[in-house]
C-alpha cells in the first residue's frame, strides 16, 4: 500500500514509522527544511517525550479528547514509547512529576532518532515541499499534490499540527485539508498560555509559589490548585496559569472571577493573630515596611490597595475593620482576565478535527476512505508533562498502523 504522511513532526514520524514497519510504501513530506522543528522547541529545548505512567493515570490529564484516546493510550502507551526510543539508541531519564527527557537534554536527538527510525525502514522523505490539497474522488483519497508534484497513494495521513508556534510551521494546512474533505474543525483556541490582566498593578517578575488560584463562574468554582505563579508584563504565567487557560479557553474571559490565596498555609483567623502580632512588633513603622515580612516586596501595595489601607499608615492606627479587609486581600486577591495570550507563544492548540468523525481505533476519516488523521489537528488536548507528545506519539502509532 502507497501511504503519503503530511507533515513531518512527531505524530508524523510516529505514523511513517509505524507504516513503514507494517510494510507499506511510505512518503513523508515536511514543508520546512528539516524535521520535527515543534520537537525542538519542547520542554525548553530539552524535549519532555513523554510522561512514565500507566494509561489509567495518564488519562485524567487530558483535557479533551480522553474517551477518544483511550484506545490509543492504551495500544501504545508511555511505556512502548520510552521502549521505543531506548531501542532505538536513545538514553532516557526521569524528572520531577514523571517527565521523561533525552539523557542528553538535547531535543534534537528525539528528532534525530525518529528520522533514523523512518528512514532505516525505507521511509522516503521529501524536506521543502508543502502538500497544497488532498485529491478525493468517490469518497475516497487517491493522492496528494504539493508546490512541486502530485503523487498518488491509497491513504494519507495528516499530521500537520495546530496553529500554535507558527514559526515551526504549525499554520492550520490540515484544518482547511479536513473541512475541503467534508470535515467539521472545532474552533481553535490557544492552550497552556499565559493570561492578560486588566489594570494588574504587581511588579513584573514577582514569582510566587504554594499559592492558590482560583476561577469561578456564576458562582461554580473550574479551576483551584495550588503551585506557582509568575506576574508578567502582561499579566500572569507559570505552571498554575497553564494549567487553568486549558480549562477556561473556551468560555467568554469576562464571565470568570480569578482570585489567589497567597497564604492557604493559614487559615483566616490564624493569618489574623499573625498580622496582628506584626502589628505590634512594628507598631510604630508604615503598613507599607511591616507588610514584607509576609508578602515579596513588589506585592505589597497592591494588596493595601486592594485593602484599602493607605501604605503610609502606622501599624498601630489600623483598626479592626482594615485588618480583616487586609486578611481577606490576602486570602482572596481578586485579578480580572482580559485576554489568552495569542498563538505564537501557546505550547498547544486546543480545537482541530471534530472526533465524532474519526475512527478512534484507527484515525481514519468515517467520511473519506483513506484519509487519516493524527497528532494536535485532532480536537484533543492535555496538560503539560509529556501528555501531549504522548497524545502525538500514540495516534501517530494508530494512523500507521496498515495492513
Amino acid at each position: 500500500m502507497r501511504v503519503i504522511v503530511v507533515g513531518g513532526g512527531a505524530s508524523g514520524l510516529m505514523a511513517a514509522y509505524s507504516a513503514a514497519y507494517n510494510a507499506n510504501e511510505v512518503l513523508l513530506l515536511e514543508k520546512n527544511e528539516k524535521l520535527g522543528k515543534k520537537i525542538y522547541i519542547t520542554g525548553k529545548g530539552r524535549c519532555n517525550v513523554t510522561n512514565d505512567c500507566p494509561p489509567e493515570d495518564f488519562l485524567p490529564n487530558v483535557v479533551r479528547g480522553g474517551k477518544f484516546l483511550t484506545g490509543a493510550i492504551y495500544t501504545f502507551p508511555p511505556e512502548r514509547m520510552i521502549s521505543f526510543l531506548e531501542e532505538q539508541g536513545l538514553p532516557l531519564k526521569v524528572e520531577r512529576g514523571n517527565r521523561v527527557f533525552p539523557m542528553s537534554d538535547h531535543a534534537s536527538d528525539v528528532t534525530k532518532v525518529l528520522e533514523e527510525a523512518c528512514r532505516s525502514l525505507g521511509v522516503k522523505i521529501q524536506l521543502n515541499e508543502t502538500a497544497e490539497k488532498i485529491l478525493v474522488a468517490d469518497g475516497a483519497v487517491y493522492g496528494v499534490k504539493t508546490n512541486l508534484n502530485s503523487y498518488q497513494c491509497d491513504t494519507v495521513i495528516v499530521s500537520t499540527g495546530g496553529v500554535s508556534y507558527p514559526a515551526t510551521g504549525s499554520t492550520g494546512d490540515g484544518y482547511r485539508f479536513a473541512k475541503e474533505a467534508g470535515h467539521s474543525v472545532t474552533p481553535c483556541v490557544p492552550s497552556l498560555v499565559g493570561l492578560n490582566l486588566k489594570n494588574c498593578t504587581v511588579q513584573q517578575g514577582i514569582s510566587l509559589k504554594n499559592v492558590v488560584l482560583t476561577a469561578e463562574r456564576n458562582g461554580k468554582i473550574l479551576f483551584s490548585e495550588m503551585g506557582e505563579l509568575l506576574f508578567t508584563h502582561y499579566g500572569i504565567s507559570g505552571p498554575l496559569v497553564l494549567t487553568l487557560s486549558t480549562k477556561i479557553n473556551r468560555l467568554p474571559l469576562k464571565e470568570i472571577l480569578l482570585h489567589l490565596d497567597l497564604k492557604p498555609a493559614l487559615e483566616s483567623n490564624k493569618l489574623d493573630a499573625r498580622i496582628l502580632r506584626d502589628f505590634q512588633e512594628r507598631k510604630n513603622e508604615d503598613m507599607k515596611n511591616v507588610m514584607r515580612g509576609l508578602l515579596p516586596a513588589g506585592l505589597v501595595l497592591p494588596v493595601l490597595k486592594s485593602a484599602e489601607i493607605p501604605s503610609d499608615k502606622k501599624a498601630n492606627s489600623v483598626t479592626k475593620e482594615e485588618r480583616g479587609s487586609l486578611v481577606r486581600s490576602l486570602k482572596n486577591y481578586k485579578l480580572i482576565p482580559e485576554s489568552l495570550r495569542g498563538f505564537t507563544e501557546a505550547v498547544i492548540t486546543s480545537g482541530g478535527v471534530e472526533l465524532k468523525e474519526v475512527d478512534p481505533k484507527t484515525m481514519e476519516s468515517k467520511l473519506i476512505r483513506g484519509l487519516r488523521f493524527c497528532g494536535e489537528v485532532l480536537d484533543v488536548d492535555a496538560l503539560t508533562g509529556g501528555f501531549n507528545l504522548q497524545i502525538a506519539f500514540s495516534t501517530g502509532f494508530l494512523a500507521g498502523n496498515l495492513k
